[in-house]
């Protein structure tokens, strides 16, 4: 036996609320100002939410308007006044009270990263890591890619029934590799445990939630090689009750779920988060350049795994370093000679990855932040920078 656990929380977790409202945000300035410079954290409490940080932009947000953003946030993550809840159990966007704290960037940053050249300097320093694994079909690994399709089947079923769900939902599923060197060589060979907690109404007895939530596993997809139903050890609300939730009952703070948003614990992680920021702020365009030239690497079929670092200096727009490690899983490459490739075949500067990706014009028809703070900042398919468009390049090494 050799386990690896992940775990996955629903757009309604606190965290990830604080996530999608400061996305909203940068979402919101950069659809009118693509050259704008946004940090916007959030912090929810109760029925607080503060916003702070700093704003360099043509567009200038009232406050009503930051309170719109927050409030179209929330009903779309579910918190819309759901009757089902009283207003002790459950936040209703009509009673929350949106505090604004945000500054301009200061102009000792700005000097480094909008340059005379037209080039964009790292608008901080940091290293990013990008991950891909055999292991699944969208070359995520395994533990992490279960346990956000189990919280995606019972996150949409509780958008879908308010009379029995409610939104602030958590799943973990740990993997049963067998050996460790299964493990290393990604060949998960069954589904070890499942937890999952989601509130239900008040009325609801524990037994009909267990129930409710024990079809809705059985019917999420998950592979039948790997569940089994009568063999898996499953957790569902382990405590008993669970009526009261939202921020009412936990506080939330953007960059919380770095583990979460990323590769659910198999791959180091970078040293910041990714929402709240634009593109020129490395923690974000760095991570998704990473992963997509690890994805790139693997699907071209030179490594069952791949890690790549990435780091910057402020102001400086080539990275400062590029590695790639495929963690002895080489297929006919070398890491060395894939480091020296990548350095050379992708200028990797702030610029590059966002024209690039797009990430300067942000909209419905291609992808919205917070959207991608909502269901991960890796690993969906329709993301640009999870497309698989470097395969033949990489197979010319």
């Amino acid at each position: 036996m050799y386990l690896f656990t992940s775990e996955v929380v629903s757009p309604g977790h606190p965290d990830k609320c604080a996530d999608i409202i400061a996305d909203s945000i940068v979402d919101a300035i950069l659809s009118q100002d693509s050259k704008a410079r946004v940090a916007s954290e959030v912090f929810v409490a109760g029925k607080h939410i503060v916003i702070g940080g700093e704003v360099n932009s043509s567009v200038n947000l009232s406050h009503q308007e930051y309170r719109s953003i927050v409030k179209s946030a929330l009903a779309k993550i579910g918190y819309n006044g759901n009757p089902h809840f009283s207003k002790a159990q459950c936040l209703h966007p009509d009673d929350i009270e949106v505090d604004v704290f945000l500054n301009q960037q200061s102009p000792d940053i700005n000097q480094g990263v909008d340059q005379s050249s037209g080039e964009i300097g790292a608008g901080d320093q940091g290293i990013m890591f990008g991950f891909a694994s055999s292991e699944t079909e969208n070359l995520m690994p395994a533990a992490i890619t279960y346990a956000r399709v189990l919280c995606d089947k019972v996150y949409e079923y509780a958008l879908k029934n308010p009379d029995k769900l409610g939104v602030d939902i958590k799943t973990q599923v740990t993997i049963d590799y067998g050996t460790k060197s299964n493990f290393e060589n990604c060949k998960p060979e069954k589904i070890h445990t499942i937890v999952v907690s989601a509130p239900s109404v008040e009325s609801l007895k524990i037994g009909e939630v267990r129930a409710l939530i024990q079809s809705l596993i059985d019917d999420a997809g998950l592979p039948k090689e790997l569940y089994d139903k009568d063999k898996t050890i499953i957790y569902i609300n382990p405590t008993g009750r669970y009526v009261n939730h939202s921020s009412l009952h936990d506080s939330g703070l953007t960059g919380r779920k770095l583990i979460v948003d990323s590769f659910g614990g198999y791959s180091p992680i970078g040293g910041g988060a990714q929402s709240s920021k634009d593109y020129t702020k490395v923690d974000r365009s760095g991570l998704y350049a990473a992963r997509w030239i690890a994805k790139n690497i693997v699907a071209a079929g030179l490594a069952k795994k791949c890690i790549v670092q990435l780091s910057y200096a402020i102001g400086v727009a080539k990275p400062v370093s590029v590695s790639v490690d495929c963690m002895g899983t080489n297929i006919n490459s070398d890491d060395d000679k894939l480091s020296e490739f990548v350095h050379d075949k992708f200028a990797l500067t702030p610029k590059w990855i966002t024209d690039k990706f797009g990430l300067d014009k942000p909209s419905k028809d291609t992808f919205l932040y917070a959207d991608v703070a909502a269901k991960g900042q890796v690993g969906d398919p329709s993301y640009p920078w999870e497309q698989l468009d470097a395969i033949e390049l990489f197979q010319q090494i």
